[in-house]
């Protein structure tokens, strides 16, 4: 006899995975007196085995040569820096691992309420040199890095960046793990491992963006840890059966299995043991090389399954200008949300609690709309794997989730067409269908309203159909917040305001955004990280965890060799800056000049177009002025960086003008010992970090209204950089907090927006007589002065007809505010002044600050401190 396949079972629902005693969230067994069982072998010989943390010059080096032996197997005379910097992370993550270890069992053991963070961007950076400095081992790991030959910056630099993020989005969510963490909150964050990031951007002969795939995991990722025994089936296409009980539940079975196999990357705390983790999901094939299809000859579908399953985390954010494209967005979301929840309900049943508990253990944070799906999948499993009431079920759901929505711009909310979610996830289009019908206790409530009940429902009634995601996020929630005082204001009176009718408004707050002082202050800026220390005579532990601390700089104000010792760490950050350009892109930079910065996604509504614009009217303006004029002007460097979507053609285009700019102004000499401008190619965190603090001037110019919040402002203000922007987003608390006279706004304000748009529609002015300056500088680029005369119309006409983000209406007062900066930078006693009272001032918005509002407010989650 033999083993035989059951073939009519291929595809079925098969029993559910038993899970295994090596994964998290298990405890030691206990004996009949309560006390814990060893639970193999002998318990002193493994207690003798255990090793402890590197903390001493001498462990550390002997750790880090181990890891050259052995975990990379070369010699001394064989390791480069590459090679040093591998053994190094190494050791580093065997300090993790232990106080990761430790963190876990002590979570277990208080069976306390966790929160889970769910993001489809984790923007992490370098990892390295932030595990050091929260570890407290800088020094101890320089000085024994010194001792092996090797030089600790030299290390730093070979590390690449983590490339499973894009902008904001995703560095708000690493802020958050970073800041769980230092705050002792049980919270682990879920995502999605990119194989290829989001892409690498290069830039053509000509100027255009050009995307390769970013090599982050060439050389292997030493900070994460393979899970291999922690894996999960998840489902696409096939068909849904209702059972005829009437309980709603239904049958899901067929189409496509692949497995989501964990990657863990701890994440350490500041001065504390207290180490949390980021689960990552890959996708692996249920069934993967095809055997007989090969020796058939047929080698392509051979690897057909393999290659489609790879394919879900291939790639952040694939270009969904194609069918193809579109349908592997929406892969991505039920792959990562499905994953993350199997893995949260199997944590929560080592409890031993009933699910209808559920939410009194467990909170789980959607990040955007982007793991909405999670809703409908929650109540999937609860209804037709558990067996709950329908009605049961939606309570335990709404109790779970909370919503942080991050837009207001109406093309921005995700909605996915009802006949791809039939296609690819049957089951859950049902779900979304049976929520909204439940939910007639709309109609109750407003009787009659057809409108409102149209703008409220889950369904757009377009063609094809669209299920509408923050809809679904919203009701599916416990609590929904915006992300800034104002964008919370906008999205319960514009895009949520049906539901605050309904819900109350208690359903909706605020939790405006922050940032860790550890990588956006110590980490990225030791010079002025150094000063402070010493200046307030605290430990800088203290004033990291505390920056509220940081006020105490505002009894210096008045100290000139204070505001000297500010000064020169300014100037040595502009040093580093111009060093990293000329080594990095063998570009020259004028360090005593303004140094104006704006970083980010490159977008029609953050204005990029505005800022590229102006330089261009400055240049023509220096181009007429004599020789003697010129003198007295302020020189300016001008910088860019960032990555537009591969389908997003306008933000391309703007790419493409900026460098060509940059060609033409750099290199006349009439100009270019007064002005000159770069854009710094794939932009990233470790780029941001030598940028920020170089800063004297950043620029945050959305159109009033559009701008949920923003994050990179608080980086540049907590770095003494001073803030040019509209009134929007966080730049208004800013504001508020360093006082109107330390920052440079411009441009309408939000009540005057959807009018300045309607009048561009049904009453239009010509540029030429809205701003004839702004005309000028239109008729320059299409000329032809930058080159490829006629490329740039599309761009141009978006201003010109139309001009939704009202760059005609804000140009004027934009070239004023640059006026004023250029006036005010000159007054270098002043300006050094405005520069530490901005810094002194940026204590609200710490991400520490942030997430004990989320955790107190919102998911109910306490402390807990890792001894």
């Amino acid at each position: 006899m033999t083993s035989v396949l059951d073939t009519t079972a291929i595809g079925k629902v098969q029993r559910r995975r038993r899970h295994v005693r090596t994964l998290t969230g298990y405890l030691p067994e206990k004996d009949s007196e309560g006390k814990e069982k060893w639970p193999r072998g002998e318990e002193k010989v493994w207690k003798d085995g255990l090793r402890g943390l590197d903390t001493g010059v001498p462990s550390i080096t002997k750790s880090i040569v181990n890891h050259v032996q052995t975990s990379l197997a070369r010699q001394p005379h064989e390791i480069d820096n590459l090679g040093a910097y591998q053994a190094a992370a190494l050791s580093v993550r065997d300090n993790l691992i232990i106080n990761w270890n430790d963190t876990q069992l002590h979570y277990s053991r208080t069976a306390g309420k966790r929160a889970y963070y769910l993001s489809l961007e984790f923007l992490m950076g370098r990892a390295l040199d932030n595990a050091l400095l929260n570890l407290g081992l800088k020094q101890q790991y320089t000085q024994g890095v010194d001792k092996l030959g090797f030089n600790m910056e030299d290390l730093l630099a070979q590390e690449r960046d983590a490339g499973l993020g894009n902008g904001g989005l995703g560095r708000l969510a690493a802020c958050y793990l970073d800041s769980s963490a230092s705050q002792e909150l049980p919270v682990w964050g879920y995502g999605l491992r990119y194989r290829y990031g989001i892409f690498q951007q290069l830039i053509s002969p000509d100027g255009q963006q050009l995307e390769a795939p970013d090599p982050w995991l060439e050389n292997s990722n030493p900070w994460e840890l393979p899970r291999i025994d922690v894996s999960y089936e998840v489902r696409f296409h096939g068909f849904a059966e209702r059972l005829p009980d009437g309980s709603g539940r239904a049958i899901w079975e067929g189409g496509q299995e692949v497995l989501a196999v964990a990657y863990d990357v701890p994440i350490p705390g500041c001065n504390t043991r207290n180490t949390n983790n980021l689960r990552l999901w890959e996708s692996k094939p249920k069934r993967g090389f095809d055997l007989n299809s090969f020796n058939a000859g047929d080698y392509e579908r051979a690897v057909e399954s393999s290659n489609s399953a790879a394919a879900i985390t291939s790639v952040l954010y694939p270009n969904d200008h194609t069918t193809f494209g579109k349908e592997l967005r929406l892969k991505q979301q039920y792959f990562w949300t499905a994953a993350s929840l199997a893995d949260i309900i199997r944590r929560f049943k080592n409890l031993g609690k009933p699910i209808t508990e559920f939410p009194q253990y467990v909170s789980i944070q959607l990040n955007d709309t982007h793991p909405t799906l999670a809703v409908p999948e929650l109540m999937r499993v609860l209804v037709d794997e558990e067996e709950v009431p329908w009605n049961a079920a939606w309570d335990i759901v709404t109790e779970t989730f909370f919503f942080t929505n991050h837009t207001v711009l109406p093309e921005a909310l995700e909605t996915w067409p009802v006949p791809l979610m039939q296609h690819l996830l049957p089951r859950h289009m049902q779900i979304i269908f049976d929520i909204w019908k439940m939910l007639s206790s709309v109609e109750r409530k407003f009787p009659g309203d057809k409108e409102r009940l149209a703008r409220m429902s889950l369904i757009e009634e377009s063609i094809p159909q669209n299920v509408r995601m923050a809809h679904l996020a919203c009701i599916g929630s416990r609590k929904v917040n915006g992300v800034a005082e104002l964008h919370s204001e906008l999205v319960q009176t514009t895009i949520l305001k049906d539901f605050v009718d309904f819900y109350g408004v208690s359903k909706f707050g605020n939790v405006t955004n922050g940032i860790t002082p550890r990588r956006w202050l110590d980490q990225c800026n030791p010079g002025l990280s150094r000063l402070i220390t010493l200046t307030l005579d605290i430990e800088k532990s203290i004033w990291l965890k505390d920056l509220t601390k940081l006020e105490g700089l505002l009894d210096y104000v008045e100290d000139e060799d204070f505001r000297e010792d500010w000064a020169a760490v300014k100037q040595a950050n502009k040093e580093k800056l111009a060093h990293h350009m000329q080594v990095t892109l063998g570009l020259n930079v004028n360090t005593k000049a303004l140094f104006d910065v704006q970083i980010k996604r490159l977008h029609e509504y953050k204005r990029q177009t505005l800022n590229i614009l102006g330089v261009i009217h400055r240049y023509l303006k220096l181009k007429a002025m004599t020789p003697k004029e010129r003198k007295t002007v302020t020189p300016r460097n001008v910088f860019f960086a960032g990555k537009a979507a591969p389908g997003y053609y306008i933000a391309k285009l703007t790419i493409r003008l900026i460098v060509n700019v940059a060609r033409v102004v750099n290199s006349d000499p009439d100009t270019k010992d007064y002005l000159n401008v770069f854009f710094l190619p794939d932009y990233s965190v470790t780029l941001a970090e030598v940028l920020i603090p170089a800063s004297d001037i950043s620029q945050h110019i959305s159109t009033a209204g559009t701008e949920a919040s923003g994050t990179s402002n608080m980086k540049f203000c907590l770095n003494g950089g001073l803030l040019l922007g509209t009134v929007d987003g966080a730049n208004i608390e800013i504001a508020e907090e360093v006082g109107p006279s330390n920052v440079f706004f411009f441009g309408h304000l939000t009540p005057a927006v959807e009018d300045l748009r309607y009048q561009h529609v049904y009453h239009p002015v010509p540029v030429e007589q809205k701003s004839p300056a702004l005309a000028q500088v239109l008729d320059a680029v299409s000329s032809g002065l930058f080159g490829d005369r006629g490329v740039y119309e599309p761009l141009l006409n978006t201003i010109r007809q139309g001009d939704y983000y009202l760059i005609t209406e804000d140009f004027d007062s934009y070239i004023e505010a640059l006026r004023m900066v250029d006036e005010a930078y000159n007054d270098r006693t002043e300006w050094i002044k405005k520069s530490i009272r901005t810094t002194a001032k940026m204590g609200k918005f710490s991400s520490d600050r942030a997430i004990q509002d989320y955790a107190q407010e919102y998911w109910n989650i306490e402390s807990t401190k890792v001894k």
